[in-house]
């Protein structure tokens, strides 16, 4: 999960079984083709009983990361996808947008996240 402060919005973010082991292995920069990472977006809103707890509100978007680095070079080994809203519209802006968005984070193979530290198995 990560809460962005800047827009005010929840996040729940997961990722397929190669992302999954890439993670726990700490693998990660650069990630490994196949990984899928996806994001599901929604404001926050606090809870009536308790206001310092951050939930889910309105849902903004879902969007996926497919990494491979053939099929996807143009854009940095990554494939970006989109969908707005609870009709889940397709956000056609162009891979630019979202590569533009992410040149802040280049040198960590374009991804923000940072994978949550389990135990291991």
């Amino acid at each position: 999960m990560a809460h962005r402060t800047d827009n005010d919005t929840v996040r729940l973010i997961v990722g397929n079984d190669v992302a999954v082991k890439a993670a726990r292995a700490g693998q990660t920069n650069p990630w490994p083709d196949g990984a899928v990472l996806g994001k599901v977006v929604w404001k926050a809103a606090s809870l009536d009983a308790w206001s310092e707890a951050k939930v889910p509100s309105d849902l903004v978007h879902a969007e996926f990361m497919f990494k491979d680095s053939k099929k996807y070079a143009q854009t940095y080994g990554w494939g970006w996808g989109r969908w707005l809203g609870m009709e889940q519209k397709p956000f056609d802006k162009g891979p630019e947008v979202c590569t533009s968005c992410h040149t802040p984070v280049q040198d960590r193979d374009w991804v923000f996240t940072h994978p949550a530290v389990f135990p291991k198995d």
